[in-house]
């Protein structure tokens, strides 16, 4: 059976999550990369709850700049939203994407914003 490219970014984010999970005081950045937007979570994985998310869908991200320029803003913006809850420190999760493009455009914005990974 052939898998489809949504199979094989499934079959690596499970092997990903298999060896990192968040915590209240080290969270979980969890990236979802669509073709027309991207969105991320800050996740405790113990209590079972998002503490702070961003995506291209907010009304402060311009749509008029490119999708890896849009990536890097909502980084930032993630990264503002958790030094406000007091998180400095985060668990990188990639979703299963290589770490490329919009990916690390919205990894390097969050530490740009002050978090550390």
């Amino acid at each position: 059976m052939k898998l489809t490219k949504r199979d094989k970014v499934k079959r690596i984010h499970r092997r990903i999550r298999k060896k990192i999970s968040g915590t209240a005081n080290l969270p979980r950045l969890s990236v979802y990369r669509s073709n027309k937007a991207i969105y991320c979570q800050l996740i405790d994985d113990v209590a079972g709850h998002t503490i702070a998310s961003a995506s291209t869908m907010d009304s402060s991200i311009p749509s008029d700049i490119t999708k890896t320029e849009q990536a890097k803003q909502v980084g930032k913006l993630l990264a503002e939203k958790a030094v406000s809850e007091n998180i400095s420190q985060v668990v990188f999760d990639r979703g299963g994407y290589l770490y490329h493009g919009r990916v690390k455009a919205l990894a390097d914005g969050a530490r740009e914003g002050g978090l550390q990974f």
